[in-house]
């Protein structure tokens, strides 16, 4: 074994570790100042990702699944969102009992925009990838989303 014993994959573990941890601060921190710019909370402003991403409106305890947060903290940031603008609350046609959370397309626009301008060449960073590796990352990707889901179950469980 060349380098004192260690293998080259675990000298690559070594560097996957210190590379996504600061993968992950870097983008707490850019989430951080999009959130200041929009006047928003961080959580607020994932949510509303999440929220463009689900194509229909949705429940509060729909939010609170997809954010990890129990149903009154869900309520809290909905209620932001909506003081913001970004979101109203309406009750279903289907069960007038049910109020769902629906976004605002012209602020989520205003909100598409700005990604836009932050992301224009975003991606061209996977120019160099061929499509098997492009797909290896985007693989990592959602295994890393489940992951991450899964952690987030265990902190609020308490099993850590």
């Amino acid at each position: 074994m060349a380098g004192g014993g260690t293998t080259a994959r675990a000298r690559l573990l070594d560097e996957l570790s210190s590379v996504s941890r600061r993968y992950m601060a870097s983008y707490a921190l850019f989430n951080q100042a999009v959130a200041d710019h929009l006047g928003l909370h961080p959580t607020d402003l994932q949510c509303l990702n999440l929220l463009t991403l689900e194509g229909a409106p949705v429940t509060t305890g729909r939010i609170a699944e997809l954010t990890g947060l129990t149903t009154g903290s869900a309520t809290r940031l909905v209620d932001r969102l909506e003081k913001a603008g970004y979101v109203v609350r309406e009750r279903d046609a289907a069960d007038r009992r049910k109020v769902l959370v629906t976004t605002v397309p012209a602020k989520v626009a205003e909100f598409g925009r700005m990604w836009e301008r932050l992301n224009g060449n975003w991606s061209t960073l996977f120019d160099e990838l061929d499509d098997g590796q492009l797909a290896v990352v985007v693989g990592h990707m959602r295994r890393t989303v489940e992951f991450s889901g899964q952690q987030v179950a265990r902190l609020r469980a308490g099993d850590v």
